[in-house]
Formats: C-alpha cells, sequence, structure tokens
C-alpha cells in the first residue's frame, strides 16, 4: 500500500484562480484500488466538493455529499465508476465551491491498495433491496396524432449516486406510483448511476433515461442519452457542441432557479429547456414564460422537472409531469427510453402541474385542452379562446410553438 497526502490551506485567491484544483496520485499497475478521504474542519461557510479522474477519464464525482470514496476493479462508492485502475497519473478534484474569508485548511488522503470496504456500499445495497414494486394508478388516456401516444415522465431527480436520499430503485418505485412511464436520473457530474438503470427499468417496469446534471455555481444543465460524462469544468458552449456531437440532448435547467439560475451566455442555444421546475410553486408568476419567450420559443423545447432529492424536496416526482407524444409501437422500458429520446428531439412535449392535472396538446391539427374549464387558451399567435367545458379542440395554426392554459394569469400547462 502507499499513501499520498496533501494538506494546504485553501483562501479565495485559489477559488478566484479557479473553482476546480486537481491533485495528482501515482497509480501503479495491477493497482487492486484507491480509497479517498478528505477532511474538512468545521468552519462556517466552507463548502468544498470532491471527485475523481482517471488516467484514461472521468471515475465520479459526490460533490459536498461525501467525504470519502474508494474504486476496485469489481466495485465503487456510489457516484464513482468501478474498473480497472489504469496504470499513470490519477487526480482527486476538489471544488472550492464556498471558501470563508479566512481560507479552509483541508487533509486529502489518497491510499492505493487493497481495499476492504467500500464506502457507501453496502449502505446503498441495504437500501435498493427494502424497495418493492409499488401499484401504478390508473393510466391517464390522453388523443394523440396518428401512430403516436402519450407517456408521462419526470426529466429531473437525483439519488445516492450524488446528493440523493436513495438509490434508483427508489426512484423509480416513487416515479411508478406517481403514474409515470418514464424518469430521467441526473445525478451531478457522474454517469456511475447509469449501469443500474436498464435492469432497474424492466424490474419496475418503467424507462429510466440516462442523464447527468452538468453542474457548476453559475448554472445547471442536463445531458440527457448514454453518451459518457461531460466536463463539467469546460465552458458551457462545450456542453452544447460536445452534447450534440455524442448524439444526446442538452437541457438548460432551472433558469431562474434562485441561486442556481442560469447565468451564462451561449452562441448556441442547446434544443430544450427546463421552463417549468418544481421551484416555480405560484403560478401567476409569469417568470419561467417569460425567460422561455426571451430565450427563443421556436427553437427550444420546454421540459419539465421535480428535481426531486429526499422527502423535503419541494415536490415529489411527477410534479410537474411532463408528457411526450412517442411512437405508439415502443412498449416496455426497453423501447421507451429511446422512443422518448426521438420525442424530445422532435419537440412533442407537453407539461401539465400533475399527472392528472389541466393539460394542452397538440393532436395532428389541433389543439387540445383537458380538464380545464373556465380557462382561457393562448395560442403562438396571441389569440386567447375560452374554454368553456373539460375537453375542447381548436385547429392549431402550426404543429409547433407555445399553447399556455391560463386562469386568472393562473399558468396551468403549457405544450410545444
Amino acid at each position: 500500500m502507499a499513501s499520498t497526502t496533501y494538506r494546504q490551506r485553501w483562501t479565495l485567491d485559489d477559488r478566484a484562480e479557479s473553482v476546480w484544483h486537481s491533485l495528482p496520485v501515482d497509480i501503479p499497475p495491477g493497482c487492486p484500488g484507491l480509497l479517498v478521504s478528505l477532511t474538512v474542519p468545521a468552519v462556517e461557510g466552507a463548502v468544498i466538493d470532491l471527485g475523481c479522474e482517471g488516467a484514461g477519464g472521468w471515475r465520479g464525482w459526490s460533490g459536498g455529499a461525501r467525504r470519502t470514496f474508494a474504486i476496485t476493479p469489481s466495485a465503487a462508492t456510489p457516484g464513482y465508476l468501478a474498473g480497472e485502475l489504469e496504470e499513470g497519473t490519477w487526480f482527486v478534484v476538489i471544488g472550492l465551491h464556498r471558501v470563508p474569508v479566512e481560507g479552509v485548511e483541508l487533509e486529502v488522503e489518497a491510499v492505493t491498495g487493497p481495499v476492504s470496504v467500500i464506502p457507501g456500499l453496502d449502505e446503498y445495497a441495504a437500501l435498493t433491496a427494502a424497495v418493492g414494486v409499488p401499484a401504478r394508478p390508473p393510466r391517464r388516456e390522453l388523443p394523440a396524432g396518428e401512430g403516436l401516444r402519450w407517456v408521462a415522465g419526470d426529466f429531473h431527480a437525483h439519488s445516492l449516486h450524488s446528493d440523493g436520499s436513495t438509490p434508483v430503485a427508489n426512484l423509480a418505485a416513487l416515479a411508478v406510483s406517481a403514474g409515470l412511464d418514464v424518469m430521467a436520473i441526473t445525478d451531478h457530474n457522474t454517469v456511475a448511476h447509469q449501469s443500474e438503470l436498464s435492469e432497474v427499468g424492466r424490474q419496475f417496469g418503467i424507462g429510466l433515461i440516462p442523464g447527468q446534471e452538468v453542474t457548476t455555481d453559475t448554472g445547471h444543465a442536463n445531458a440527457f442519452g448514454g453518451i459518457g460524462a461531460i466536463d463539467f469544468r469546460r465552458p458551457a458552449s462545450y456542453w452544447v457542441s460536445e452534447v450534440a456531437g455524442r448524439g444526446g440532448l442538452l437541457s438548460i435547467n432551472h433558469p431562474l432557479g434562485g441561486d442556481c439560475s442560469w447565468r451564462y451566455p451561449l452562441p448556441e442555444h442547446p434544443p430544450l429547456a427546463e421552463v417549468w421546475h418544481s421551484s416555480w410553486l405560484d403560478h401567476t408568476w409569469g417568470g419561467p414564460i417569460a425567460w422561455w419567450q426571451a430565450w427563443g420559443l421556436g427553437n427550444t423545447t420546454p421540459i419539465g422537472g421535480s428535481d426531486f432529492h429526499n422527502p423535503s424536496s419541494l415536490t415529489l416526482p411527477g410534479t410537474p409531469t411532463t408528457w411526450l407524444a412517442i411512437d405508439a409501437a415502443a412498449e416496455g422500458p426497453d423501447e421507451l427510453v429511446p422512443a422518448v429520446l426521438d420525442a424530445l428531439a422532435a419537440g412533442r412535449t407537453a407539461i401539465s402541474a400533475g399527472y392528472t392535472g389541466p393539460v394542452v396538446l397538440h393532436n395532428d391539427n389541433e389543439l387540445v385542452v383537458i380538464d380545464a374549464p373556465n380557462t382561457l387558451l393562448l395560442t403562438p399567435d396571441g389569440t386567447r379562446h375560452p374554454i368553456r367545458t373539460a375537453y375542447e379542440a381548436i385547429p392549431a395554426l402550426t404543429t409547433t410553438g407555445t399553447a399556455l392554459i391560463t386562469h386568472t394569469n393562473r399558468f396551468l400547462s403549457l405544450t410545444n
């Protein structure tokens, strides 16, 4: 066994130079494991993140949720990728998310050699084993265009692979209980959770979409698709081009989400935006719609996300619910995932406050308004249409473009 230790006081000057700093660790041939521990003193205002970059690529991130992790050829701490430890220089990556004015003394110890206990792994396995497959509520049948059917989803959720409190299996169970057909698991700056998705999805009868939340202190974005890790340390313009180049889809997250609002300028906008985030609790506030209009309605497909982390989160999975018009022939979890990604790419989405909430849908050449009597439908040309009953349809001027259901300025649903 060999140990490498770093002790250093990190200051505001260090954070001004870069939020992220890499500490090298030599990995010898045939190394059986790496165990890393970070010691952070109890200093008010200090928030330090932790991650790992291998000689062959990114191996994981736990942000501020963990202080220790291990990687071996066969197992790893949740949030990190198990597999061969490539010979060469690895890096323990620390993020100076918050540094007090007096600085903070950190100690990082990296030990190479056999690892007897993988931190966090037994807890994760026990929590997973305790999850049963729940009953699904009655399915909501919505009218769809020729060859299509609507499925319900949530495009933002976190597990114990980052800063969530629950394993992937429990996210799947919560989603099924909410009536969802698909859910994207979007842990921060890691793809370690993605190896579980197909098996868990088949077990629970839900399509689990591979995602990752590319996370910095000036903006978050979800990258959808099994495209490998996206380097959050690179400029946001790189995220857009790299995700597209790998065949994935990028979404701007909670653009008006308080301290996590989007603040990056972009020469090219990604195809998706999380217009309806769980933080939009007061639907009389038109901020998200105003942002969407300013960002560009025509080129941005809206989606929604609960951003569920734990029982104290603002909402449960499925609040809001994103509806997707997918190929009607796609059945089963394995077929749902690519069908949903295709629907996102084509812009066939609608969002409601919840699974049973009022909803407006594009249905071929019609806009169909369901369960929203005594409201107004605002169509892309700016016209307001009175909706008097629980089911009404009006001709759609275009096959795309925003349409909103409003009631006394309360936004009930939107569609693209």
